[in-house]
């Protein structure tokens, strides 16, 4: 039992140190897109990064000081609501954003084109992000209060943090110029789909559901050939009545195409239904060996 205890211990310890190590990088990333790419071309993210980033500007203060003293009460919610390991990551995080903005403020731009800075400023901002947010973590505290919000109100995650930016990135054409408020926005759409990417991967999963009375057919083919495991059900047409053969089976999206071309091989009438999956755990979704 001790020994069983000494390995959970250094499992976990294993684990944390691997979060750690995530949220450094990603920390690290966003602030390379912040400071290398957006800030010295007056082009801003959203959320609390882009008001830190225009107070910044206004004041004269260091970015990562206001990245700080901004997130810090969200933080604090976050805690309360959401948990103290969230919490925690967050504000570690946090903290290795603001040194790291602090860091790299002396350091050059890399480019002075306008529009390179904005798409390359985005992609490091949504990798980083996105990175922080796969290991438990947030750097951005409305994320924290889009989440918490969404209990009360009738809009999704993603709807209330879009209603924030786009006051926020609107500000941005009074600080600076509205040109610089369009690429703003081009940075934050960017971004956006960056860290979707970064958190679903590019073997995002997908459930498929197909309905043949070659189901047994199709069933086998996907196994030997795609080497993904698969579940037979049994259904009944609601409206006929006859007894009908499913198959079940979860693959990525790079697979997709192979899968309706074995489901058309075997029944070119079978119903096919895909659909995304956020999450895959457990079972055996991995790869078997293909023949």
């Amino acid at each position: 039992m001790e020994q069983i205890k000494k390995q959970h211990r250094k499992l976990t310890k294993g684990k944390l140190a691997t979060r750690a190590i995530l949220i450094t990088f990603g920390a690290i990333l966003m602030a390379v897109g912040l400071e290398i790419f957006l800030v010295p071309n007056n082009v801003i993210d959203g959320g609390i990064a882009g008001i830190s980033i225009m107070l910044s500007h206004i004041t004269g203060l260091k970015l990562g000081l206001f990245l700080f003293a901004l997130n810090l009460p969200f933080i604090f919610v976050g805690y309360k609501q959401i948990g103290k390991t969230f919490a925690f990551s967050t504000l570690y995080g946090i903290i290795v954003l603001s040194i790291a903005t602090t860091l790299l403020h002396p350091v050059p731009p890399f480019t002075d084109d306008l529009l390179l800075a904005t798409v390359f400023g985005g992609i490091f901002i949504g990798v980083g992000i996105g990175m922080v947010i796969r290991s438990g973590g947030s750097l951005d505290g409305t994320e924290i209060l889009a989440i918490l919000s969404n209990n009360k109100l009738p809009f999704s995650v993603g709807e209330i943090i879009m209603f924030f930016n786009i006051f926020i990135l609107g500000a941005a054409g009074f600080v600076f110029t509205w040109d610089r408020a369009m690429y703003s926005l081009i940075a934050y759409f960017i971004a956006f789909k960056t860290i979707d990417l970064t958190i679903t991967g590019l073997e995002e999963s997908k459930s498929a559901w197909i309905i043949s009375d070659n189901h047994k057919e199709i069933g086998d083919a996907i196994l030997h050939r795609l080497g993904r495991g698969v579940t037979y059900l049994k259904g009944e047409g609601a409206y006929t009545g006859d007894e009908k053969g499913v198959v079940f089976c979860v693959i990525t999206r790079l697979e997709e195409a192979k899968l309706k071309d074995i489901v058309d091989e075997f029944d070119t009438s079978a119903f096919l239904a895909i659909a995304d999956i956020a999450e895959v755990k457990g079972g055996r979704f991995k790869k078997k060996g293909i023949h």
